[in-house]
């Protein structure tokens, strides 16, 4: 051991001498999420009480209320079906179960905003859906029936369940796929009925999985912009658009952001505390769960009723988007405009994606070389932004990059008489920004799943035959935790391009992204003009749920 440590870098002390660096570049990274953030506290705390007292008596009461109750319909109706369908295809075997399980994710593809868009027009009162039902009823006219006006509260909570349930199901399914089936075993031997296992155990064990499943579910929620505005559900975060947007006021909006920021702290303050005294059950040292098979009718039944979230949150979308764009290209083609829109959007989600990608990088590997208190306090504060709604996040980046630019600004005018303008803003590189702090959770979290995979031993390894940190991390983890890089690389891009609140607060003027265009066709109620925009991001959508698919699959089925 001597000889060794005398010709190279020990194993123990090599890393000391790098660490700072990298702990150094991780708390850059923390303090470019946090800065956001920071800035929005201290311009809406520094505001006049006056115009807290305003925005107290006229906006937020109505808000703050559709908010809640949304929150509350969508947590309550997403968490029911995601827990419901994961026991289903988990506890019980029915023809198709195998196609059920990951065309339950399905809807993931689809965003929250392009099915209230959809929605709008297939339920349209004078549309093919309602004439059919008055057809069939005997009706000649909207005017002596049509169904309920899906512009609603209850029509928005519907809707995004539809589309978020799988959030629930994803993480309840994979604890009710590693719990041992000795426990329900042992269950039966003191006599708990089959039918009875799932509330009095199954349940009870996969608390943490559900609350982590609702808690994302709640988060994206929040973020939604396009949905609540289109479906006339005045949330906090259609008001902080409408106040900076329409009425010119980013004061108003950084103080509606503040108490939206507020809302998600408490949010996540909850779900900590609600699985506080709760834990995980692994059955890997055991038998996994066997599902009981149904045949006949029964299993017919039990796949139809898997079947019709999936039919609703996604098929019924998908086939409209399809027909409707297919009726738009035989009409006019492919437009020169939606061109430009797909180059704009994969050329920033790319650099978005590439940037985040290497961010988390640092992230992570900072958190390995630093295990103590360090390390992980910054990567806790390097992927807070995730909990952040697209429009705090928008308003937070706004505050920090508006002052460097019109520092730049001036400078440039002082010293060589031209203005610079908008330099980051007007780019897109604030739009780049957000896309970091919003989504860095994402590849910082697949980069740490990824390093946990790869044994320490390698990098003691490394050191002993002289290599850095730096050259340990390219020579040896980049190469073993490509597939996870790759993967969270994947749900950024995908994330990046259906984004919208964040995009549409921070997008250059000269510069539409699918997400954008859609987003004012809608508007102004031209739907079928944003009918491919509006597929291709379905499509594109569709290809991290093939990923996320893999997750949780049961070995033995």
């Amino acid at each position: 051991m001597a000889l060794v440590a005398g010709t190279a870098p020990s194993a123990q002390t090599a890393p000391r001498g790098r660490r700072p660096i990298w702990c150094l570049a991780a708390g850059i990274v923390a303090g470019l999420v946090v800065l956001p953030v920071l800035a929005l506290g201290s311009e809406a705390i520094g505001g006049s009480l006056g115009l807290w007292s305003h925005l107290a008596g006229t906006i937020l009461p109505a808000a703050l209320a559709d908010t809640l109750l949304l929150l509350l319909g969508v947590g309550l109706i997403a968490g029911f079906l995601g827990v419901t369908l994961a026991w289903l295809v988990t506890a019980h075997d029915f023809p198709g179960r195998g196609i059920l399980e990951w065309a339950l994710l399905l809807p993931l593809a689809v965003p929250t905003y392009i099915v209230a868009y959809a929605y709008l027009d297939i339920l349209h009162p004078i549309g093919a859906f309602q004439g059919a039902v008055r057809w069939i009823l005997g009706y000649s006219s909207p005017r002596e029936f049509r169904l309920p006006d899906i512009r609603s509260l209850a029509g928005c909570v519907l809707l995004l369940s539809l589309v978020l349930y799988p959030y629930v199901y994803l993480t309840t399914r994979a604890m009710f796929l590693s719990q041992s089936a000795n426990l329900l075993d042992a269950a039966r031997t003191l006599g708990t009925p089959r039918r009875r296992l799932f509330r009095r155990v199954a349940l009870p064990l996969a608390r943490p999985a559900i609350a982590v499943g609702v808690s994302l579910t709640l988060m994206e929620a929040l973020n939604d912009i396009g949905a609540s505005e289109f479906l006339g559900v005045r949330t906090l975060t259609v008001s902080i658009y409408t106040t900076w947007v329409t009425k010119n006021d980013l004061a108003g909006a950084t103080q509606i952001a503040l108490l939206l920021l507020a809302i998600v702290v408490a949010l996540v303050s909850f779900e900590r505390w609600a699985r506080r005294r709760q834990g995980y059950v692994s059955g890997s040292r055991g038998r996994t769960m066997q599902p009981e098979r149904h045949d006949g009718l029964k299993g017919i039944g039990l796949c139809a009723l898997g079947v019709l979230p999936v039919v609703f949150g996604f098929v019924v979308p998908a086939v409209y988007l399809a027909a409707e764009a297919w009726k738009r290209w035989r009409f006019a083609g492919l437009s020169d405009r939606l061109v430009g829109e797909a180059v704009d959007t994969l050329l920033y989600a790319g650099g978005a994606t590439l940037l985040t990608l290497v961010l988390g990088v640092v992230a992570a590997f900072a958190l390995r070389l630093s295990p103590g208190w360090t390390g992980p306090l910054i990567y806790r504060l390097a992927t807070t932004g995730y909990a952040m709604p697209g429009t705090v996040v928008a308003i937070g980046v706004l505050l920090v990059v508006a002052p460097f630019d019109r520092l730049v600004d001036g400078a440039a005018r002082d010293w060589f008489g031209v203005s610079t303008g908008l330099l980051l803003i007007g780019s897109g590189t604030a739009l780049i920004y957000a896309y970091v702090v919003r989504f860095l959770a994402i590849t910082a979290g697949s980069a740490d799943a990824g390093l946990a995979r790869v044994p320490k031993s390698l990098d003691d390894a490394a050191r002993t035959l002289g290599r850095s940190a730096g050259g340990t991390l390219c020579a040896v983890h980049l190469p073993l935790t490509r597939a996870s890089l790759a993967a969270g690389a994947l749900l950024v891009f995908v994330d990046c391009i259906k984004e919208l609140p964040a995009t549409l607060l921070l997008r250059p003027l000269n510069m539409e992204t699918f997400a954008t265009h859609l987003y004012g066709e809608a508007a102004r109620g031209t739907y079928e003009e944003a009918s491919l925009a509006a597929l291709a991001i379905v499509l594109i959508g569709i290809l991290p749920v093939i990923v996320l698919s893999r997750v949780g699959r049961n070995p033995s089925s």
